[in-house]
């Protein structure tokens, strides 16, 4: 199949350098499952392996790839190399692409019998795109395709990396090359090629693609799915319901997820009228809203304030028959909270959730926990702590500030916060962050404990965070206001050190 078309196509795309075309050898691509053995416990042996690299590779961490090399070849030439232990190492490298890159070249060099596992070279490769390294992921592409070790989900990874750097000629290129990879430029292929151009609103090159491949490459319903969500996110919704009408005449029927991708971008621009229409034309034909459509159009509603319009959307959802599950609720009942029902958030909270037999998770407690302390109730939202506690279902950092907030708000409730910041350390095991750190010092300021929220700053600074400028400004008036002259030659030279000076 020639597709002249699609090469002219890729010739005038505005991208990066021509990519070295591939070596021309059919290999067949491994058939081996890309499984992570990551996961499989280590013996003694294997993870004692695994120390030594690890070592090896961070006393080289300030040099070139080519130096963690020498350093594996020179420190750890006498290992027995297993996939388990090279999975687990490139699952830990994180964005380490040198340390990662290091230890794959070093491990594929050995000649000892040790093979890369397909997750190992599509590891590497996603981490070289991810990381902007594109030659550098070019090159192993090819190295690898040598090796026969080239899969569609290898091509997968490196298309949307590709699409994301903005490489689009690139990407086009490597769809393109499938063949002489033993690849088949197919339905699914096409489809990860339009979905990646289409993620990175690239869809109008989307469309040019399709419409080149289409007259030899069938197209599915989900490569129709594919363009009406890409219509959709540069906001062209006309082209992304043409695309709907062109799915049914070429005899597919778009299904409930098409449809709210189309929704879901009418309530980003406010259109609820259109929302309404259209729910009554997928009525009309049969496709029903499922519970994530409703949840979907309830809450943007909710965040345009109209509180009573959405909750009507409940009442349509209910009626319809439709089963709510517990993200309806927890979004039902920030709904009800913000209109100012605080009883009905309660009942669904306490009767009607456990009645129709739908777990509460953590965001279900927090948002009535939130709501309670919106509205002053702390008993009630301490109660809700209490009982979540004995659920099993342990608190977060967001569980806890609503409550902090409401107290540090309130003159003489030293002993609450005091009692809940051990009970949030020491029985939930959390630790600080950032916001919750402001949190505190900015309410102890607002109540006069400037000593306290000097020293919670002490502590934050002591555990690595920088604090917010608006932070040391405020202690500092603070101190500054009390003559705490330690403090305040203290947190000037912080505002130096953190760079924080206006």
């Amino acid at each position: 199949m020639a597709l002249r078309g699609l090469r002219r196509l890729r010739g005038c795309c505005d991208a990066g350098r021509t990519l070295l075309p591939l070596p021309l050898r059919r290999s067949s691509s491994s058939t081996r499952p890309n499984e992570d053995s990551s996961a499989t416990a280590l013996t003694a042996e294997e993870e004692a392996a695994f120390e030594r690299i690890k070592r090896s590779l961070f006393k080289a961490r300030k040099g070139s790839v080519e130096d963690l090399v020498g350093s594996l070849g020179a420190e750890c030439s006498g290992i027995r190399l297993t996939s388990g232990v090279a999975d687990r190492l490139l699952r830990r490298f994180g964005d380490d692409w040198k340390s990662a890159l290091g230890f794959f070249q070093w491990a594929q060099s050995r000649g000892d019998g040790y093979a890369h596992t397909p997750y190992a070279c599509n590891r590497v490769v996603d981490l070289l795109g991810k990381m902007r390294q594109i030659d550098r992921m070019w090159d192993l592409l090819s190295e690898l395709h040598c090796r026969g070790l080239v899969t569609v989900d290898t091509v997968a990874k490196s298309i949307r990396r590709l699409a994301a750097a903005r490489r689009w000629k690139d990407a086009i290129v490597l769809f393109d090359q499938l063949e002489d990879m033993g690849l088949e430029r197919n339905t699914e292929t096409m489809n990860l090629l339009l979905d990646a151009l289409c993620k990175e609103k690239k869809v109008e090159l989307a469309r040019e693609v399709f419409l080149v491949l289409s007259p030899h490459i069938a197209p599915d319903a989900y490569t129709f799915n594919i363009f009406v969500h890409g219509w959709c996110s540069v906001r062209r919704i006309d082209e992304a319901m043409w695309t709907i009408e062109e799915m049914e005449n070429k005899g597919f029927t778009p299904t409930v997820i098409t449809y709210t991708a189309v929704l879901e971008a009418y309530c980003k621009q406010r259109k609820f009228r259109r929302v309404y229409e259209l729910l009554d034309s997928m009525g009309s034909k049969g496709c029903h809203p499922n519970v994530i459509t409703y949840t979907m159009i309830m809450t943007s509603l909710a965040k345009c304030e109209r509180f009573e319009e959405a909750l009507g959307v409940s009442d349509r959802m209910r009626s319809s028959g439709c089963e709510p599950d517990t993200l309806f609720y927890n979004s039902l009942i920030y709904l009800l909270g913000q209109a100012g029902h605080l009883f009905e958030a309660s009942q669904v909270f306490r009767v009607e959730m456990p009645r129709n037999s739908v777990p509460r998770n953590l965001a279900t407690y927090n948002t009535m926990i939130s709501i309670l302390c919106q509205y002053g109730r702390d008993d009630d939202a301490l109660d809700v702590l209490k009982e979540m506690e004995a659920q099993s279902c342990k608190p977060d950092l967001q569980t806890y500030q609503p409550l902090l907030r409401l107290f540090l708000r309130r003159r003489g409730c030293g002993d609450a916060v005091d009692h809940l910041l051990s009970q949030l350390v020491k029985k939930s095991g959390l630790g600080l962050d950032l916001d919750t750190y402001t949190l505190l010092i900015h309410g102890l300021c607002r109540v006069g404990e400037t000593d306290w929220a000097y020293r919670l700053y002490d502590e934050m600074v002591g555990s690595e965070i920088v604090p917010r400028r608006k932070t040391c400004e405020l202690l500092l008036s603070e101190t500054q206001r009390q003559n705490m002259e330690v403090y305040v030659e203290r947190i000037r030279n912080d505002i130096i050190s953190f760079g924080l000076c206006p």
